[in-house]
């Protein structure tokens, strides 16, 4: 095998004394680069050089080759210098009894000697994927805080954000204008801001304004600014937005309200990368980068006649779409406690939390005002609640029927809607495999199974 098609295979470390099992076991996985070591040192010792990701280890090693002392030594100075190793151990001789208490010390799994190396084969597989999935979530809960922020601000744990999130990022450092479509109280702005917060421009000024606020009469001056006398009223010369944002990020919200005849001088910025403020002649080079979004839909804007196709191509060089608020399954329970915090500390301190009915209406809850509605139901809620918890009647949503109750039991829960509790715990978990399967009460193997089952890897 060539060096080069080695250091793409993951790695598996076999850690058995008994050499003709060692060779059975090294021919037996062509998609690994198989790594051997006979005792704790060597085994150790590669598992600090080569950090595999898959470890067997048959507990009876020398010096104690018939007992489990030597085993569990590596199985624990495997589980401090690198946790997220899966080890598969072996169960010799009957000792289900220690297979069990390697499990409870962190191991991943078990097999039982004498080994059946396809069974074996499927158990080291499995381990695999579910150590790319973990490392995939580790990656990004690198990038999201104890209370679920992505991108800085944005609170998610479901993963059709999470992707929303890292294609922003991978654009964040280019120049391409990223257009956003969602519908209202999506978080359009948060996410436009959080772009800016990752790129390079970070430094330097990140500059909002809402088209469709402002009267069209007025537009143009906001974006572009005017010279002193310009027109009646204008006593100084003022800056636009765009010279305002400059260096940095303007972002258009509602950028679909912008009238005809402005699309044409926003669409000669966006090619030249310069200005003309009303009332003047003179070219004035801005570097702003423009982020843009709008609920409406542009395309069908541009067949009739009320919006420029080349802007819309200029501005939507990425499209992002950002899912309504009930296509984020477990997001709006994470949101509303985040709210629910931060406006019992400014106004009510005697609330702690969310009963249980609340918590199941919150889930059930269409949510057709997104983040902003579930936002203002909680902080009416908080202000308006007599008791330390807050209850479906005071978020002003029905309180759930008995049988809804009784499916805050998850097994019930799995029984009735597999799919949507495991996705609804995977958001609450913020991807963390270990915690959702602790939080479901099965195990990691059957956890991984039913991901797969259901394709809720992504």
């Amino acid at each position: 095998m060539s060096s080069e098609k080695s250091a793409s295979l993951p790695k598996l470390l076999i850690v058995e004394d008994d050499a003709g099992l060692q060779a059975q076991l090294k021919w037996s996985y062509e998609d690994f680069e198989v790594l051997v070591a006979g005792d704790r040192a060597s085994a150790l010792a590669l598992l600090r050089a080569e950090a595999p990701d898959v470890v067997t280890l048959d507990l009876g090693l020398p010096p104690d080759p018939d007992g489990t002392s030597e085993g569990f030594a590596v199985l624990d100075e495997i589980m401090a210098l690198k946790p997220d190793t899966k080890v598969i151990v072996a169960s010799g001789h009957g000792a289900r009894e220690s297979a069990l208490q390697a499990i409870a010390h962190g191991a991943y799994d078990f097999y039982q000697k004498p080994v059946d190396i396809d069974a074996l084969g499927l158990i080291v597989r499995r381990a695999l994927q579910l150590h790319k999935l973990e490392e995939e979530n580790r990656r990004l809960a690198a990038r999201v805080d104890k209370e679920g922020k992505v991108l800085g601000r944005l609170i998610t744990g479901a993963p059709e954000m999470m992707k929303v999130a890292r294609t922003i990022e991978r654009v964040a450092n280019t120049k391409v204008s990223v257009m956003l479509l969602g519908a209202s109280g999506t978080g359009k702005e948060l996410l436009a801001r959080g772009l800016h917060e990752a790129s390079d421009r970070a430094g330097r000024a990140f500059v909002a304004i809402n088209c469709a606020a402002i009267p069209e009469n007025l537009l143009e001056s906001e974006l572009f600014g005017h010279e002193k006398g310009a027109f009646t009223g204008a006593i100084k010369t003022t800056e636009g937005k765009i010279e305002q944002a400059a260096g940095g990020t303007l972002f258009l919200d509602e950028v679909g309200d912008i009238p005809l005849q402005l699309q044409v001088k926003l669409l000669r910025f966006l090619q030249e990368r310069v200005i003309e403020r009303i009332g003047s002649r003179s070219s004035i080079p801005v570097d702003t980068r423009i982020v843009c979004a709008t609920h409406q839909n542009l395309e069908a804007m541009i067949v009739e006649g009320r919006f420029r196709e080349d802007l819309y191509y200029r501005l939507a060089e990425i499209v992002v779409r950002i899912p309504s608020l009930a296509e984020r399954p477990g997001d709006a329970t994470l949101l509303a406690k985040s709210f629910l915090h931060r406006f019992a500390k400014e106004m009510n301190p005697s609330v702690r939390g969310f009963a249980a009915d609340a918590l199941i209406a919150i889930d059930n809850w269409g949510w057709p005002g997104n983040v902003r509605e579930l936002e203002n139901r909680v902080k009416r809620a908080v202000i308006m609640a007599d008791e330390k918890l807050v209850h479906a009647a005071d978020l002003d949503l029905a309180a759930p029927d008995e049988q809804a109750l009784q499916a805050l039991n998850l097994k019930g829960a799995r029984e009735q809607a597999d799919r949507k509790v495991i996705r609804h715990a995977l958001a609450r978990s913020e991807g963390n495999i270990s915690s959702t399967a602790k939080m479901l009460g099965i195990s990691r193997p059957t956890l991984y199974d039913l991901l797969k089952q259901y394709d809720l890897h992504g």
